[in-house]
């Protein structure tokens, strides 16, 4: 079944999931994307995603171009910026990434966190309720090193939040769907 991934314009099956990263990573070959590359994937507007530059949201682009974890983040933050707010999002981020210019002290890059919250989206109509959340959560952490002790339990808890943000849009846009539908009645 087709689904849009998260925080992007693009479409996949869902049981593609798994090798999203690989096909994103063709995108990187010819050395980062532009701003009007970014800007299509995302479906923002360019001067949105130059206005988190501003902010301190994302870091600046080198040489105008934007690397696979700037797009990541950029996706992270967009696929929840409909039900949080943009700082809550980022505090949320900074919680497993510190400080945004150093790397050093980031429990997981955002690509990474990008990828594996795209695997659990993709299964989360199977997950039927918070312990098979965790369940499946379990398995796609399994593999993951975390750099210092508890870190992998922070990465639990921002996936898990982000997943429940990510569904309350969802959610929510099946309930607008529906209120247009009431009104062409």
């Amino acid at each position: 079944m087709d689904w849009i991934l998260p925080g992007t314009t693009l479409t996949a099956k869902r049981a593609d999931a798994p090798y999203i990263e690989e096909q994103f990573r063709a995108m990187f070959f010819a050395g980062g994307m532009v701003l009007s590359q970014v800007a299509s994937v995302t479906g923002l507007e360019p001067y949105v995603i130059q206005n988190w530059v501003k902010r301190g949201f994302l870091s600046p682009p080198v040489q105008k171009r934007y690397t696979m974890n700037q797009l990541c983040r950029i996706l992270n933050i967009n696929m929840l910026k409909s039900v949080l707010p943009l700082e809550q999002i980022c505090g949320l981020l900074t919680y497993v990434n510190g400080d945004l210019e150093d790397d050093s002290d980031d429990l997981i890059d955002d690509a990474v966190l990008y990828f594996l919250f795209v695997r659990l989206a993709a299964d989360f109509a199977i997950m039927q309720n918070a312990q098979g959340r965790d369940q499946h959560l379990e398995k796609l952490i399994a593999t993951y090193h975390e750099p210092v002790p508890g870190g992998a339990e922070r990465v639990k808890q921002v996936l898990r939040i982000m997943l429940t943000a990510w569904a309350a849009a969802q959610l929510r846009q099946t309930a607008e769907e529906m209120i247009r539908q009431l009104k062409t009645q």
